[in-house]
């Protein structure tokens, strides 16, 4: 019996994590989960699965629960809030694999805690490595367990990875599908609307991943986490645009071979291979191979989606770039989800926080959130510098959004 701690228990990793152990409750138990603000939901997963402790992303919010599970006659159920409660969650001593899904740097310092606690961690949270990367990866070596990618590329890696030695890859490949922009001039980037870029072609995701994936810096971000946890410089990691999003990643091997992984673009196979490794386990979910019909390939258009190209230069750097990196590109996709600036907006405020981003390696967590501050400090410095200028022209097309 497997027991987890879930970290976004509420989100759609979190979800499907539960749906996963659902299915199989004779290898899964829930020892402890870590929500966002979502009272009602984690209500739902309080009742159902009842953890030893549960965690809301706001005090106000954990008070709303203790209300709720006192109402329903659990009331011993210990409930906590902030990076502390997150971190209560993911060190539990009950807890012997630790899955993180909350997005951004909110779950950067419980990841850690959890890795050096010794846990076994599967990591759907892409903004751990790229702002602390270079720390956790060592910190699971010492402790010598491993960190098991869930996101679908580089779980596809992972499996990929399997029919070889780390000797003998010569490069690996992220496939990417191009986001909802991929035949969109260029030209026609500052008229993008909010609207146009939450509606993602394959995935259904948040809307920070969301847009971060019609700007390619999703898939940026998935280079350095690639870079992180297979141990590979930037320049064998590849990208390729693949509309079909059939093949979710490839390994090229020394002697020319190369390995790709295909499945259903469903997370709960990606959840369950990272659950059960080093084994299999049956499933339901089938790809219809009967259905393939041709795929589809292209390199990406750097001129066109700059954020690739920053990442790429942030991953060379590592430290501190990449720590800004995500930082400026939170604030950036927020200020654009908010209607505050244009699209081609994201990628310019972020390449002038790298720009006056010191080139450094912090060496502690709180050395990365230091880090991580400044940045956003430096991004919401440049968007209240520009959006007082544009708001005039930019809330009416907007409007919807609102």
């Amino acid at each position: 019996m497997k027991r987890l701690a879930i970290l976004g228990s509420t989100g759609s990793i979190g979800r499907s994590t539960l749906s996963v152990v659902e299915s199989n409750p004779e290898r899964f138990s829930v020892i402890s989960l870590a929500a966002g603000g979502n009272v009602d939901a984690a209500f739902e997963q309080a009742q159902r699965w009842r953890p030893r402790v549960v965690s809301m992303a706001a005090e106000a919010d954990a008070d709303k629960l203790r209300g709720k599970l006192k109402t329903a006659g659990l009331a011993d159920m210990e409930v906590m809030s902030g990076a502390a409660g997150s971190v209560r969650v993911a060190t539990h001593p009950e807890a012997d694999f630790v899955v993180s899904a909350i997005v951004g740097v909110a779950g950067l310092e419980a990841t850690y805690e959890a890795v050096k606690a010794g846990k076994t961690v599967g990591l759907a949270n892409k903004e751990c490595l790229v702002a602390a990367g270079e720390l956790i990866t060592a910190e699971a070596k010492k402790q010598g367990k491993p960190l098991l990618p869930i996101d679908s590329e580089h779980n596809a890696l992972h499996q990929c990875l399997r029919g070889g030695e780390a000797r003998e890859v010569e490069r690996i490949w992220l496939t990417a599908s191009g986001g909802p922009f991929l035949n969109t001039p260029a030209k026609d980037f500052d008229s993008i609307t909010v609207e146009q870029a939450l509606n993602h072609p394959t995935w259904k995701m948040g809307k920070r991943i969301t847009i971060d994936s019609a700007t390619l810096m999703n898939k940026g971000f998935e280079v350095i986490e690639a870079c992180r946890l297979f141990d590979l410089p930037p320049s064998r990691v590849s990208v390729m645009v693949h509309p079909q999003s059939t093949i979710h990643s490839m390994v090229e091997f020394v002697d020319g071979s190369i390995l790709a992984q295909l499945s259903v673009t469903d997370m709960r196979l990606p959840i369950l291979y990272a659950l059960t490794w080093p084994e299999r386990i049956p499933s339901d979910l089938r790809f219809p191979v009967g259905d393939l019909r041709h795929l589809d390939f292209s390199p990406p258009d750097m001129g066109k989606f700059p954020c690739l190209r920053l990442a790429y230069e942030a991953a060379q750097a590592g430290g501190a770039k990449t720590v800004a990196l995500n930082a400026a590109d939170e604030v950036a996709v927020a200020a654009f989800l908010d209607g505050d600036i244009r699209f081609p907006e994201i990628a310019r405020t972020i390449e002038e926080v790298l720009g006056r981003t010191p080139e450094r390696h912090p060496a502690t967590i709180a050395e990365v959130l230091a880090a991580d501050a400044e940045a956003r400090r430096l991004a919401a410095e440049r968007i209240q510098s520009i959006a007082g200028n544009k708001a005039g022209n930019l809330r009416p097309a907007l409007a919807s959004h609102k």
